[in-house]
């Protein structure tokens, strides 16, 4: 442990010299593509603020099969970019590897934590964020009947669904939760057909608000909810303007804020190694409102997701996390 530490001294005095005219900052992106209109596409938006507001270019790799995110990985690094943003805990594994073979380089993983002296890993607690939509889903529903539709059936997704069924029940004991994940492989996460046809079968069993945490799998469900007449909700990016007076809200992780602060920091030579863990109390999540959702939001649902939201951060609300005990268990 006092070696790590050592290293993570070292290595932060090292970059610290870092100037903004030295930077050369790189993306790689998991699979579903940077405009997946979710997760990828978070960290997208976030990468091109920094580009419009520093002018510096960055270079990016969109990951299509799994083998190639160690070589993208190292081809970023070879090329000699100072810092390199790994999208997504798939790549946790290759960046073990690379970053022990590339210490005077910066990473930052999203969504997975890789311990390493050169590695800053962010993750979020999405169970406080989904919450909140559950919150508001039980309010909005009009059978007593919300459904859940996730990606790749992983405990990151499950946490989802955890934080989700929370909410909901604290909000409507009676309430029935549904859930569906769409697979387990990789293809889960960009499979609109699958997600329309689960949507539509929630839909068929009563269910009227659906939670999609399903990358690009989830536009097959907001196109089956205004298909049907029902609501959706979004995740990650704020997705509301996808399908106006259907979407009843997103559940957002602040991954842009995340990649731009990543950037940004080395630039400035504030960025440090280490895990950053971002929840309500931080702004690392919440619930979107917006023109395109503003008519479906009641005053008593925003006063009272509100409420609960201070609730959490007070630490007076509990919202278990699914990581605790491998487990959805409250």
């Amino acid at each position: 442990m006092k070696k790590l530490a050592a290293s993570v001294l070292a290595f932060t005095a090292s970059m610290a010299v870092a100037q903004a005219d030295e930077i050369s900052p790189a993306v790689v992106y998991d699979m579903g593509g940077k405009f997946d209109r979710s997760f990828n596409e978070g960290v997208y938006n976030g990468v091109e603020q920094f580009r419009e507001e520093t002018g510096i270019d960055y270079r990016e790799f969109e990951v299509t099969n799994e083998g190639q995110r160690e070589q993208a990985l190292e081809r970023m690094a070879r090329a000699g970019s100072d810092i390199v943003i790994a999208v997504g805990f798939a790549q946790a594994p290759p960046l073990e590897d690379v970053a022990a073979r590339y210490p005077d380089t910066m990473f930052t993983i999203i969504d997975a934590v890789v311990d390493a002296p050169n590695v800053q890993s962010i993750v979020f607690k999405e169970h406080e964020g989904s919450f909140l939509v559950g919150v508001l889903a039980a309010m909005a529903s009009e059978t007593g009947a919300v459904g859940f539709i996730g990606g790749m059936d992983i405990p990151l997704i499950r946490n989802f669904e955890c934080g989700y069924e929370q909410g909901a029940v604290h909000q409507n004991p009676d309430i029935e939760v549904i859930a569906n994940m769409t697979g387990t492989t990789p293809a889960a996460w960009n499979d609109p057909a699958r997600g329309g046809e689960l949507a539509r079968s929630q839909f068929d069993r009563g269910a009227d608000v659906i939670f999609a945490a399903a990358g690009g799998t989830g536009v097959g469900v907001y196109q089956a909810a205004e298909d049907t007449g029902n609501l959706a909700i979004g995740v990650d990016s704020n997705q509301n303007h996808l399908h106006p007076g259907t979407m009843l809200t997103s559940m957002v992780k602040r991954v842009d804020v995340a990649a731009y602060n990543a950037f940004t920091d080395a630039m400035n030579g504030d960025w440090e190694p280490g895990v950053l863990n971002l929840g309500l109390a931080e702004e690392g999540v919440g619930w979107a409102l917006d023109e395109h959702n503003e008519d479906l939001i009641t005053d008593e649902m925003r006063d009272r997701v509100e409420e609960v939201r201070d609730s959490i951060i007070a630490g007076d609300l509990n919202v278990v996390s699914y990581h605790e005990n491998n487990a959805c268990e409250y």
